[in-house]
């Protein structure tokens, strides 16, 4: 499954690598390690006078339905499930898997993934406890996977798991997955902390109920994470405390506060004054402001994030490939990352990262507005008097869906519109609340449900590379998060061949075949790779975000 800027609502509306993030230098707590127990008193000296001690205040313009990710992908909602929620494995600096509840990361190699691939055996840690003070074990492990596999729930997506034929419980820290074929996406889909992946759920609280839902739990989440939820002001902010049943240690810091905040210059604006000490994930159209000010400290590198514009396939206008393809040629890529972003941001045509070791790199598709309209020629688009082409009275004009609040993606999607005017095709940009935008398919969101015919927005693609939920014919919403509803039998039979291979050096290439297809297709425009922005209160120390989950290590932050 994807992260979605909601996935980025980041830098266009972000739905939820080895490239080190420059001035980080601390490696990440493993397990086993107890992070100091500063807390509340330990003397700081703070050089802005806005700094609250030990609380550290984020801001976000994406909004949340729900803190169960279970149940939804903002960005936001993954970012605070990383603080608070339970997981068999996290990341660490180097963006490798650490084992938190397991207490080893199964592999081949230590044979805890069968020589045919098809079982994979898990072994969870002892003396772990919930937010709550319950014992976890490997009950809630068993329970959660049912969880995920009832179709009663409404889940983000199934895939990964409608693999799992059996499972077994030895004992109460063991338990076996059993395949019906390998599955080389086991990680992160299996409950881990990286993607828009569920978390283990506490079965104490709700074993009982037919489906989760609308379960009280969704607003209140008991996990296993170093800080537990404290309350949910909705559209305002969340509140979370040091937990202090963690199995690693207490934080040192008390408090987290998670703004919601639903404009990009607002939140420069507060980061300027000091009312928020960190904005995540900075819209790159800001990048020059928050670079300038005194009191904070900004990073980049390059992330797995991609910003694309989404065609909707299942739209008569979209059905016709040349299409799709004159849009693509009919965009200056490079001129809008240069003009709007400060030229942050890895031009290419496929969504894996330059920061993965699953990269290759690809042709790119240039910007070439005379062979657009030839395009166009040839598939019978006259230019009527309006300058606005048409085809068996179809017009080559259409709705394009924007997350509210971020007046660089609107820059961007006026120079856009510029060039596609110069070929004879006409938008009509719509704006929606980020809660609106990603809602689920149940709730009628519009990313899940189709409800544009166009949509820019960003997902962030998981270490494994898997394309599967977002581009395989099965993953329609609600089973997945193909919003596109692209479906080729090519690229499904190639994205199914990568899932059977384990290794890194056999995937790349069958990764690759994908990519290729999925280009040539044309079902989206992948118009960069974004850079991960971060900007922070100086005061702020110890913290190492790496390139797939930033709030993975965050024992030794404090401010």
């Amino acid at each position: 499954m994807m992260r979605s800027i909601v996935g980025l609502a980041l830098a266009l509306g972000i739905f939820s690598g080895c490239t080190k993030i420059s001035g980080t230098a601390a490696q990440s707590t493993q397990p086993g390690q107890s992070a100091s127990t500063a807390g509340a008193g330990t003397p700081l000296r703070a050089k802005n006078a806005s700094t609250i001690p030990h609380t550290l205040r984020i801001g976000d313009i994406v909004d949340i339905t729900s803190l169960n990710p279970h149940l939804a992908t903002a960005s936001a909602l993954l970012d605070l499930s990383a603080l608070t929620m339970a997981y068999l494995v996290r990341y660490g600096r180097d963006n490798q898997p650490v084992p938190e509840l397991a207490t080893v990361v199964p592999s081949q190699q230590n044979h805890l993934i069968s020589s045919d691939g098809r079982t994979i055996t898990w072994h969870l840690r002892r003396g772990v406890k919930w937010s709550d003070g319950a014992p976890f074990d490997a009950d809630d492990l068993v329970f959660s996977t049912g969880v995920v596999n009832n179709p009663q729930n409404n889940e983000v997506g199934r895939d990964g798991y409608d693999l799992i034929t059996k499972i077994d419980e030895p004992d109460k820290y063991t338990v076996v997955f059993h395949l019906k074929r390998p599955y080389s996406a086991f990680l992160p889909t299996f409950f881990a902390s990286a993607g828009a992946n569920p978390c283990i759920l506490p079965k104490h609280l709700l074993g009982t109920l037919p489906n989760i839902n609308t379960a009280e739990y969704n607003n209140k989440p008991v996990g296993i994470g170093p800080f537990r939820y404290v309350k949910w002001v909705r559209g305002d902010h969340v509140e979370l405390e040091a937990n202090p049943y963690y199995w690693r240690g207490r934080p040192k810091l008390n408090k987290i506060i998670f703004k919601f905040i639903p404009d990009r210059n607002t939140l420069l604006t507060q980061i300027q004054t000091g009312e928020i000490d960190m904005w995540p994930l900075v819209g790159l159209g800001f990048y020059d402001r928050v670079k300038a000010l005194r009191n904070v400290t900004t990073i980049h590198s390059p992330g797995y994030w991609y910003v694309h514009l989404d065609f909707n396939n299942a739209h008569p206008l979209f059905h016709d490939k040349p299409v799709r393809e004159a849009l693509r040629y009919a965009i200056d890529r490079a001129n809008l990352r240069d003009k709007i972003q400060h030229g942050l941001g890895v031009l290419q045509e496929g969504p894996i990262t330059p920061a993965s070791p699953l990269y290759t790199a690809l042709p790119r598709v240039p910007f070439d507005l005379a062979k657009a309209r030839a395009l166009l020629d040839a598939d019978g688009w006259k230019l009527e008097p309006d300058g606005i082409r048409s085809k068996q009275g179809q017009r080559l004009a259409f709705d394009f869906a924007l997350t509210s609040g971020q007046p660089d993606a609107d820059e961007q999607v006026e120079l856009i519109r510029s060039t596609w005017r110069e070929i004879g095709a006409q938008i009509n940009v719509r704006h929606y609340p980020s809660t609106l935008m990603f809602a689920s398919y149940q709730d009628g969101g519009i990313i899940y449900t189709g409800k544009f015919d166009m949509i820019l927005f960003a997902w962030q693609l998981t270490p494994d590379g898997d394309l599967s939920g977002t581009h395989e014919c099965t993953q329609f919403p609600p089973n997945g998060q193909n919003d596109l509803r692209y479906c080729n039998p090519k690229t499904d039979a190639l994205l199914r061949q990568a899932k059977v291979v384990y290794g890194e050096s056999g995937r790349r290439p069958i990764l690759a075949a994908a990519e290729k297809q999925i280009i040539a297709d044309a079902p989206e425009i992948v118009l960069w790779i974004r850079e991960d922005v971060f900007t922070y209160n100086s005061d702020l120390t110890g913290w190492h975000p790496n390139n797939v989950t930033p709030f993975d290590d965050m024992l030794g932050v404090d401010i």
